[in-house]
């Protein structure tokens, strides 16, 4: 009797017909067994997570996962296979400055195995932040950004080196260069203090205290080369006593929000169940993942 061998297919791409008929029918002329399927349509955006055994496999699994790569090119679709259960564990670079409320939250995460993934660098532009990667065993380096072109030209030259999967900007007080934002494209997530489109910038914090504004929040968000305009991930909200609540009370309660915020984000990413499609964030289907 053959040993089932589960493997997990993802698919996705712009909504068309004939995607689950192609993928389907070369699946079955390689004996492969579909057990599970999910599909679904959002916004023109055509996602499936097929859940399939490979126990008579008819071809290599290499040979299978080239054949569906090659499908999925033909269609204009992104076609993965990996065996189930089985993930690769995402490298994740912290960019940093002198806050340590969301840095602090990642490593914890990281540490307790709440989030599953390596933190393979801790980036800044001071050392402030160095004890705080200390404590969490974490590989911390600093440049400083006096010649902010200098700078720039060193993060990417760190990044590329150590080739994350995702750069979280946890409170990185720093705005990236064209080139960086186009090498990671839509793998760079930044919190805002803010719940853009409103408040874009710096303090914002204080533009919604001046404003006397009476609901405040955060905002997770990919990195455009549009300052403060990118992708929308997460987003919450805390309220404001006007009157009574001082600028520094705000402040507080928004850091906390921000760690809890980027934190989510992030384990999202991580666990694949983000898509970003026409500048915004949609959310896969997971189950059979």
């Amino acid at each position: 009797m053959a040993i089932a061998s589960p493997a997990v297919i993802s698919v996705i791409g712009h909504d068309q017909k004939g995607v689950v008929a192609k993928i389907s029918t070369y699946l079955a002329q390689q004996s492969v067994n579909i057990e599970d399927i999910e599909q679904r349509v959002m916004e023109g955006l055509f996602i499936m997570t097929m859940l399939v055994d490979l126990a008579d496999l008819t071809v290599s699994l290499d040979r299978l996962i080239l054949d569906l790569k090659e499908l999925g090119r033909s269609l204009q679709m992104e076609v993965t296979v990996r065996l189930h259960g089985e993930k690769t564990r995402k490298r994740i670079a912290v960019l940093a400055s002198k806050e340590a409320h969301c840095l602090e939250a990642i490593a914890q995460d990281q540490s307790e195995g709440v989030l599953e993934a390596d933190i393979v660098a801790v980036l800044s532009n001071h050392r402030d932040l160095e004890p705080v990667a200390a404590r969490y065993g974490l590989p911390f380096r600093y440049f400083p950004s006096t010649d902010k072109t200098a700078h720039m030209e060193y993060i990417l030259k760190e990044l590329r080196a150590v080739a994350p999967d995702l750069v979280v900007l946890a409170r990185y007080m720093q705005i990236l260069s064209g080139e960086l934002v186009q090498a990671f494209r839509n793998k760079i997530i930044n919190i805002h203090p803010s719940l853009l489109p409103y408040y874009p910038g710096a303090n914002a914090y204080k533009q919604a205290y001046d404003a006397g504004v009476r609901v405040c929040g955060c905002t997770a968000h990919f990195v455009t080369e549009d300052l403060d305009e990118g992708p929308v991930v997460l987003q919450d909200v805390f309220h404001i006593e006007v009157g009574k609540d001082t600028l520094e009370d705000v402040k507080r309660r928004g850091r906390e929000l921000e760690a809890a915020v980027l934190s989510k984000a992030v384990g999202m990413f991580v666990r694949e169940e983000l898509v970003v499609t026409d500048n915004k964030v949609l959310f896969r289907p997971g189950r059979l993942a």
